[in-house]
C-alpha cells in the first residue's frame, strides 16, 4: 500500500484593512499560492459605508459586525479559490492601526461557544457594546488630547513614554471619549481589542492581548518596559487594565485555531495563530526590511519606516517597537504633501509631462547650486502647521522664486528627501554601509526622483512592489512563528528568499555625501528657523 503523500504547510496573512479585508496565503518558499479580498463598500452595500467607513462629522467609523461578515464571506471565497485549509500550518496578519473593538460583558464566552453550522455574524451581532468602531480617520478627539497631555504635564512626557504625543487617532483618546461620554456602554465593556487583535481573537475563539507594537499607536503603553502606563490607565477609563488585558510581544503564538474554525471550514487542530499588528508595522515586515534599513513610500502621502536599535522619541512622527526583533524599534513619520506637491510643481515648471520634470531634474547639478526649497501645499504634519512655499538661496536668504525652472523642480525634490532623513535621524535612525532604502508606491518608477534619494542618504536604493504588503507581513510571520517551534531563527533567515524580489534601482555618486553633508545642515538650520518665526508670527 502505498504511503499518502505528505501536504505541504501553508500559510495565511490577513490585513483588515480600512476599505477591504484581503488574505494571502504562501508555502514556506514564500511563494503566494492564493490570494482575495471582500471590499465593503461594494460587497457589503447593506452597511452603506463609504471607503469602509461612515463619516458623520468629525466622528469616523465602521460597523465592527460589517469585519465579521467580511471574514465570513473571505473564508468561502478562499475556500472556492481552492485553499485546502487542512494545510494551514499558522495565521497571523494586521487591522488598520488605532481602530478599536468593545467587547460586551458576556461576548468571550460567546466567542468560545459558536455552533459551527453558523456564520460568525450571524452569532456575534450582540456581543459588542459599541457597534460602531472608532477608526484612525476619527479627529473627534481634540479636547481628550489636550487633556492628556496636559494630565502628564506636556506633551514632551507623553512623547518619551508612548512614543508619540496625543493624536485624535490613537485609541487611548478614543477610548477616553466613550468613558466620559458613554459611560453605560464602556461599563458594560468585558474587554478592548485594537482591530489586529480582535482579528486574532475571531480565530482563537477567545479575546487574546494586544500585541506591542500595535499597542504603541494607543498613547498608553510605556514602549521602554511594554507594559501599559499605570498613571495614563487611570485617567483614561475606571478599570481600564482588565479591559486592555495585558499586551504582548508581537511575535507571541497567541493561541490554537479554534474548535469552530475546525469543524466549519477544517482547519488542523495544531494551526497556530500568531499575534496579529498593526497594518503599519505589518508593512515593515512584509517588506522584509531588516536592521538599518529605510522604507520610503511615495504616494498621495509620503510614508517612511526606519529599523531603529536606540529610539528617540520626537513631537513629530511615531516610535513602535519593533513587529520582528523584540529588541529593536521603529519609527514611522507621515507627510501630507506627497505626490499632488510633485504633480503641482511639475505642472508650474515641468510643462505638465513627468519626462520633462525629469529632464529638468537631471539636468541640474547635485546640490542645486545651493538652493533650498521647503514646499508644504497642506498644513504639514512634520514639521508641523506649515503651509506655503519657502525658498532660500545659497546665502540662506529668502527669494520668492528661484532663477530657472530645473532649479525650482530639484530644490522641491532634494527638499523633499533631506526632510525624510533628517527627521529619520532624530528619531535615532542610523545610515550603515549595509543600509538599503526600499522605495515604494506610485513614484517609485521615477529614476530621475530615485537617483536623488540614493545621494542624499549616500546608499543603494531599491524598489519593489508593496501590493498587500501588510497582508504579506502577516503571512511571513506567521511561518516565522511555525519555524521557531522547533528552533529558534531569525526573521531574517526566514524571509531571505524575498531578496530576489528586490530591485537595484540606484547607487550614489561618488561625491554625495560630500555635497549633501553641508546641505542637510543647512537645510535643518532653516526648518528650525522657519519654526522659529513660525511660532513668533502665531
Amino acid at each position: 500500500m502505498e504511503e499518502e503523500e505528505e501536504v505541504p504547510n501553508h500559510f495565511i496573512g490577513f490585513d483588515f484593512s480600512t476599505q477591504q479585508i484581503k488574505a494571502i496565503v504562501i508555502n514556506e518558499d514564500l511563494e503566494v499560492t492564493a490570494e482575495a479580498n471582500v471590499h465593503f463598500d461594494s460587497m457589503l452595500p447593506e452597511y452603506r459605508t463609504h471607503g469602509g467607513v461612515n463619516i458623520s462629522g468629525s466622528t469616523v467609523t465602521a460597523p465592527t459586525i460589517m469585519w465579521v461578515k467580511a471574514l465570513d464571506m473571505l473564508l468561502d471565497k478562499l475556500r472556492v479559490e481552492g485553499v485546502d485549509f487542512g494545510s494551514i500550518a499558522a495565521i497571523s496578519g494586521a487591522g488598520q492601526q488605532h481602530g478599536s473593538v468593545y467587547w460586551r460583558s458576556g461576548a468571550e464566552e460567546t466567542l468560545k461557544n459558536l455552533q459551527p453550522e453558523r456564520f460568525m455574524h450571524d452569532q456575534l451581532g450582540s456581543v459588542f457594546s459599541i457597534l460602531d468602531s472608532p477608526v484612525w480617520m476619527d479627529s473627534s478627539t481634540s479636547r481628550q488630547c489636550h487633556a492628556l497631555e496636559d494630565h502628564l504635564g506636556g506633551p514632551e512626557t507623553l512623547t518619551a513614554l508612548t512614543g508619540s504625543r496625543a493624536y485624535h487617532r490613537f485609541t487611548g483618546n478614543q477610548i477616553k471619549k466613550i468613558s466620559s461620554e458613554k459611560k453605560e456602554a464602556y461599563n458594560n465593556t468585558e474587554r478592548i481589542s485594537l482591530v489586529s487583535s480582535f482579528a486574532a481573537s475571531l480565530f482563537v475563539g477567545r479575546i487574546v492581548g494586544i500585541d506591542w507594537s500595535d499597542g504603541a499607536g494607543m498613547n498608553l503603553l510605556n514602549i521602554t518596559n511594554k507594559s501599559w502606563v499605570p498613571q495614563i490607565l487611570d485617567f483614561v477609563g475606571e478599570n481600564l487594565d482588565l479591559k486592555l488585558g495585558e499586551p504582548v510581544p508581537t511575535d507571541t503564538v497567541v493561541g490554537t485555531i479554534s474548535p469552530y474554525m475546525q469543524e466549519r471550514y477544517g482547519f488542523p487542530s495544531s494551526c497556530t495563530i500568531g499575534a496579529f499588528t498593526g497594518d503599519n508595522p505589518s508593512s515593515l515586515a512584509g517588506l522584509g526590511m531588516q536592521e538599518g534599513d529605510v522604507g520610503y513610500s511615495l504616494g498621495t502621502s509620503d510614508t517612511v519606516f526606519a529599523w531603529l536599535a536606540e529610539p528617540n522619541p520626537q513631537l513629530t512622527g511615531h516610535i513602535f517597537p519593533n513587529p520582528v526583533d523584540t529588541s529593536a524599534y521603529m519609527a514611522m513619520l507621515c507627510y501630507k504633501n506627497g505626490s499632488l506637491t510633485r504633480e503641482r510643481v511639475r505642472d508650474e515648471f515641468g510643462g505638465r509631462s513627468w519626462e520633462n520634470f525629469n529632464k529638468l531634474l537631471e539636468s541640474t547639478p547635485r546640490g542645486n547650486f545651493g538652493n533650498i526649497g521647503f514646499y508644504f501645499d497642506h498644513p504639514e504634519i512634520v514639521p508641523a502647521a506649515f503651509q506655503g512655499d519657502f525658498k532660500f538661496n545659497k546665502s540662506d536668504e529668502p527669494v520668492t522664486k528661484f532663477s530657472s525652472e530645473e532649479t525650482e523642480i530639484r530644490a522641491l525634490i532634494e527638499g523633499q528627501v533631506m526632510a525624510k532623513r533628517l527627521h529619520a535621524e532624530r528619531m535615532g535612525f542610523r545610515i550603515t554601509e549595509s543600509t538599503r532604502v526600499l522605495v515604494t508606491g506610485g513614484a517609485s518608477v521615477n529614476t530621475a526622483i530615485l537617483q536623488v534619494i540614493s545621494d542624499i542618504f549616500n546608499c543603494r536604493v531599491y524598489t519593489l512592489s508593496d501590493a498587500n504588503s501588510a497582508a504579506a507581513g502577516g503571512a511571513y510571520r506567521a511561518l516565522c512563528l511555525h519555524k521557531n517551534a522547533s528552533e529558534k531563527i531569525p526573521y531574517s533567515e526566514v524571509i531571505k528568499n524575498l531578496s530576489k524580489e528586490f530591485h537595484l534601482a540606484s547607487e550614489p555618486n561618488k561625491d554625495a555625501e560630500q555635497i549633501y553633508g553641508a546641505l542637510l545642515q543647512r537645510y535643518d538650520a532653516l526648518e528650525q528657523r522657519l519654526l522659529s518665526e513660525h511660532q513668533i508670527s502665531n
